[in-house]
Parts: C-alpha cells; sequence; structure tokens
C-alpha cells in the first residue's frame, strides 16, 4: 500500500504544470470533449507506466542490490532537479495527430508525451525500488489521473489559480529525500 500511496502523491505533485497536463488543456480546448479525452489519457497512462513499471522490475534482475541502491538513489536526486524545470507544449504536435479522433488523439499524443517524462522516468525507478511495481503503476496512472483530469474540466483558469512552483519544490523535495535515503540506506524512510 506504501508503494501506491507514495506513487500517488508524487506524480500527482510532479505533473502540475507538466506538459502533459498542459496537453490536457490544449485538448480540452481544442476538442471540448470531455470523456474521450480522458479515457484517452488513462488508457494512454496505463500502458506507458505498465511499460516503465516492468522496466524498473526487470532492473532489479539485472543489478545487484547495491548498484541498484545508487542508481535509484542518483535517479531521484536526478528528478529532483528535473522537478524544478518547468515544460513547455507545443499544440502543433496535438494539430498533427488530430485525424484519429478526439480519444485516438489524446491516447497517441499522451503516450508519446510520456515517453522519458519525468513522470515515466519516476515510475521505473519506483518500480525498481518496491516489490509491488502493479501497486506503483496503479498509483502512478492514479497520480496523472489526480493531476490531468481537473486541467480537462477546468481549464487554464484552474491552472493560473494554482502556485505551481510551491508544489514543483514539494514534488523536488519529496525526489531528493527519497533519492538521500536510498543513498543513506534508510529503508525504513521509504
Amino acid at each position: 500500500m506504501e508503494a501506491f500511496l507514495l506513487s500517488t502523491g508524487i506524480v500527482a505533485l510532479a505533473e502540475m504544470g507538466d506538459k502533459t497536463q498542459l496537453l490536457a488543456f490544449i485538448l480540452a480546448a481544442r476538442f471540448r470533449k470531455r470523456t474521450p479525452i480522458v479515457a484517452g489519457i488513462f488508457v494512454a497512462t496505463l500502458l506507458n507506466h505498465s511499460l516503465a513499471g516492468a522496466l524498473g522490475s526487470w532492473i532489479t534482475t539485472m543489478l545487484s542490490p547495491d548498484i541498484l541502491r545508487w542508481v535509484l538513489g542518483f535517479s531521484f536526486i536526478a528528478m529532483a532537479v528535473w522537478t524544478l524545470i518547468p515544460d513547455k507544449m507545443d499544440e502543433e504536435e496535438v494539430v498533427s495527430i488530430q485525424r484519429f479522433g478526439i480519444f485516438g488523439t489524446t491516447l497517441i499524443a499522451f503516450f508519446l508525451a510520456e515517453m522519458g517524462d519525468k513522470t515515466q522516468v519516476a515510475t521505473i525507478a519506483m518500480a525498481a525500488h518496491y516489490t509491488t511495481p502493479l501497486w506503483v503503476v496503479a498509483g502512478t496512472t492514479l497520480g496523472m489521473l489526480i493531476a490531468d483530469v481537473p486541467a480537462v474540466f477546468v481549464g487554464k483558469k484552474f491552472a493560473s489559480k494554482i502556485p505551481l512552483k510551491l508544489v514543483h519544490m514539494i514534488a523536488a523535495a519529496i525526489f531528493a529525500a527519497l533519492g538521500m535515503a536510498a543513498l543513506l540506506q534508510l529503508d525504513k524512510f521509504f
């Protein structure tokens, strides 16, 4: 349950102001149909994070526990730094795949936007750390939905009221704490 809750919280915070949240704003403004957008976000996230969870699980079979601890520690610290860098989204990317309908456009755009994104990397790292990658994937998927679904419903008005810098700093602090805990072998910390 810890893996689920921590994954949900970290990703929900890390997603605030992320390019996929910006993409949700763009799709909602362009198409104005919420159900296929939310469904596309869910399916794309579940597919992307399932692949990331499987990769994280596989990594644990390839690295010794000591090397894995260092890799995870530095990965979480890198995530902390990356979280502080604001994302941008190009609306032309959405227009180029619009021919697939609302659901298809959302699915493709979100899946591609998540490739190599900080939440995908975080999913890999958390799945490598915890022995329950399914709970990690469920948590990171829920975290994405917590951050992105409201963007579909309330649009850009909501975004201007969120103190994104503070949210990013909190998420970065959590990632940094996880990284330091891994490096210092503080397993009881997380």
